[in-house]
């Protein structure tokens, strides 16, 4: 694994066909903050530490006056949830990572970056930078829809319904493309998830309820599909234990440059 500023850039010039979907959305955000009654200031503040537009639009959803804090707080934290196993998924990167390199890519680590950087490692991709690139370029960008959303709101009005608030849909269908691995290994685990959202929702339980189903479902199924595809659970510890006794002391003989 390296981390280098090259790794940087082209992460953040694979991040440019993601702006067609992405800048949509963050618009989107701008628009309802403004009619929210949110000013330029806190739009841009909101979208610049909190950077999770699922989690920005359910808080927008439930925003009143007096605005419900614990509620807020608590839906955006079940909908944020889903970047714990993300994070998990990414180790190979951050488990080496220290320092402003890791806390700055934790920071800007999104659903798009995530996607990206799966499909980069599986292609043999070992250049962390590659990531923090993304979220970078991602980041700003979210900053810049949200911003044009906010200040565009008083000109453009949009009608429930239209096609623009599709642009966050269709953005995540779009991370769909580089981490499909084939049916064989993603078929029954999207499928999952998508059953128990729907099936989560058509019980009449409340948003972000359905999406936490769906997640936490299919996340499942496909650890134990990993699980079982390399031998399971202890197939690791047997083979450390093979490799041990094989390496036992008197079975060869030491030499120069041995390990202790």
């Amino acid at each position: 694994m390296v981390f280098t500023r090259a790794g940087m850039r082209r992460g953040a010039r694979a991040a440019l066909p993601l702006y067609l979907g992405l800048l949509p959305f963050g618009m989107v955000v701008g628009v309802i903050s403004a009619g929210k009654g949110l000013s330029l200031a806190e739009t841009l503040l909101m979208s610049a530490i909190v950077y999770a537009g699922a989690a920005q639009l359910l808080a927008l959803e439930l925003w009143a006056d007096p605005a419900p804090v614990l509620a807020v707080t608590f839906a955006a934290l079940v909908v944020n949830i889903r970047l714990a196993p993300m994070g998990a998924a990414l180790g190979f990167w951050l488990d080496r990572l220290r320092g402003w390199r890791l806390w700055g890519t934790l920071a800007t680590l999104v659903d798009h970056a995530f996607a990206m950087s799966i499909a980069e490692h599986r292609a043999g991709g070992r250049d962390a930078g590659y990531l923090l690139g993304l979220g970078l370029s991602l980041w700003v960008a979210w900053q810049a829809a949200t911003v044009a959303g906010h200040v565009l709101s008083g000109v453009v009005q949009l009608p429930p319904g239209h096609p623009l608030f599709f642009g966050g849909t269709a953005a995540f269908v779009g991370l769909l493309v580089p981490i499909w691995r084939g049916a064989r290994q993603d078929l029954l685990p999207w499928a999952l998830a998508g059953l128990a959202a729907l099936g989560t929702q058509r019980l009449g339980l409340p948003q972000p309820l359905p999406l936490l189903a769906g997640a936490l479902s299919g996340a499942a199924l496909a650890a134990w599909n990993e699980i079982r595809a390399r031998g399971g659970p202890k197939a690791g510890s047997e083979a450390s234990s093979g490799a041990g006794s094989e390496a036992s002391p008197g079975t060869a003989p030491s030499g120069p440059g041995t390990a202790p």
